[in-house]
């Protein structure tokens, strides 16, 4: 395959500023019910790719399902690349490289029948469906996909990655005869093992115990707290409400954010570090190299509360004189890569959990992700479960919970970082591009004056 797309590239270098090809073989099988009905099984095998060109800044994408088109599809994309560009090519250099990225597989999930996964998701979905009355249904799904992605490029790298994910998810939505409706998910992750998912009837349960847990709880009060999120929350916020704005093409056309995501700016307390790390083992945001064939790394965005690093691609590292930064990705072969995250969390610090709430006269403790959106510097989350913090106690529960205010006034609010730290998986969506593999996490961190709004 290398070889193949090695020569149809070589006879086309001069034609253009710059030419890569890629391409992914894949094979996958999901399953997933809905209630007590099997809602779908397939089974997939597929080759796909796609061809980037540049020609004086301008960019071409094509995209092919055979080899046998691949010289033509070359040509219609320099063709294309030479009607558009009119200024510049400005990409950031990088010397090519030359190697073959293989996955040290467990149990391998290709090797199990269609009979034996579908047995476990339904015996997984009825253990749901059988904790409690009030649960009025459920979603449970499985998904394995093995894929090779071929990389080349005409200045002379050639690169081939292995992956694999195993992933199932588990969610329920529970409601009261008065018609209160509460929901809970669960899900599980492996880059190698297939036994991930095989055995855990304790984690599936947990769905379904916090969705009923929360049934009784009254909608927290409104007004201003001071907030301790859990790891997972602490994740999705750095994740959404910051990590977007670090992505290079965001500042890039942005004049009003390049002012204030100007480099060396101090952002928050000297114990926050915010970090983009391809490198943590294991995790679906991590990778070797990522789809323009930099290699990835570990980026902090913020290092000692102040603003330190953004994300880039070949292109925006080029045109804003930086470093590239391995953060140029997509969701498949046929689709171009843009600049997104990898595992994006928060650093541990030196806070026990015990002591972020023993002065805590009232608070709220706000756990797990249930909804959310960002607006620029502006955010909206709805936490899945939400207790009150009273007298230094974690106390009753509370529903509704939504966390509202300005990513920068945020930050430079946090008054505690926890000294544990967790990783949770995830699909992130941008640019028509979803959901695509990342984790997010970190430890509990306690922000002051945060506006909670209940119901």
């Amino acid at each position: 395959m290398q070889e193949q797309l090695l020569k149809a590239i070589a006879s086309y270098r001069e034609a253009i500023d710059y030419l890569e090809i890629r391409v992914e073989q894949s094979e996958s099988t999901a399953i997933s019910f809905r209630g007590p009905q099997l809602d779908a099984v397939d089974r997939n095998f597929n080759l796909a790719g796609g061809i980037r060109a540049c020609h004086k800044g301008g960019w071409s994408f094509v995209t092919f399902n055979g080899l046998a088109e691949l010289n033509d599809r070359i040509s219609e994309a320099i063709s294309q690349a030479h009607l558009v560009g009119k200024e510049k090519t400005q990409l950031s250099p990088l010397e090519p490289i030359q190697d073959y990225v293989s996955v040290a597989l467990g149990r391998d999930p290709r090797g199990v029948s269609m009979t034996d996964k579908r047995r476990l998701v339904q015996d997984y979905n009825q253990l749901l469906l059988d904790f409690d009355p009030r649960i009025q249904t459920t979603m449970v799904s499985m998904r394995d996909r093995f894929g090779i992605t071929y990389f080349v490029n005409s200045t002379g790298t050639c690169i081939a990655q292995e992956r694999l994910d195993v992933s199932a998810r588990f969610g329920v939505i529970a409601r009261t005869d008065s018609g209160v409706v509460r929901q809970g998910f669960e899900s599980v992750h492996s880059r190698s093992d297939y036994d991930v998912i095989t055995g855990i009837e304790d984690q599936v349960l947990g769905a379904a115990k916090r969705a009923v847990s929360q049934l009784d709880a009254k909608s927290v009060k409104g007004g201003q707290y001071t907030v301790v999120l859990d790891p997972y929350l602490a994740g999705v916020f750095i994740h959404e409400a910051f990590g977007h704005l670090s992505e290079a093409d965001f500042v890039y056309e942005n004049p009003k954010m390049q002012e204030l995501l100007t480099l060396g700016k101090p952002l928050a307390i000297e114990q926050l570090n915010v970090v983009d790390d391809a490198t943590m083992t294991g995790l679906p945001g991590s990778l070797k190299y990522d789809d323009e064939g930099v290699p990835a790394g570990r980026k902090y965005l913020i290092k000692d509360g102040v603003l330190n690093q953004r994300l880039h691609s070949r292109e925006t590292a080029g045109k804003m004189d930086e470093a590239p930064t391995g953060n140029a990705r997509a969701i498949g072969a046929t689709y171009p890569p843009i600049v997104r995250m990898t595992n994006t969390g928060i650093e541990a610090g030196d806070c026990a959990f015990e002591d972020m709430i023993a002065d805590i006269e009232e608070g709220v403790y706000a756990v797990r992700m249930l909804g959310g959106q960002t607006n620029g510097e502006m955010f909206t989350f709805a936490a899945g479960q939400g207790y009150m913090i009273r007298n230094g106690q974690i106390a009753e529960p509370v529903s509704d919970v939504t966390l509202t205010g300005n990513v920068f006034q945020t930050l430079k609010d946090i008054e505690a970082i926890g000294n544990d730290s967790l990783y949770v998986s995830g699909g992130c969506g941008k640019g028509g591009q979803s959901p695509l593999a990342v984790s997010v996490g970190g430890p509990h961190v306690r922000i002051k004056d945060v506006v909670v709004g209940g119901r």
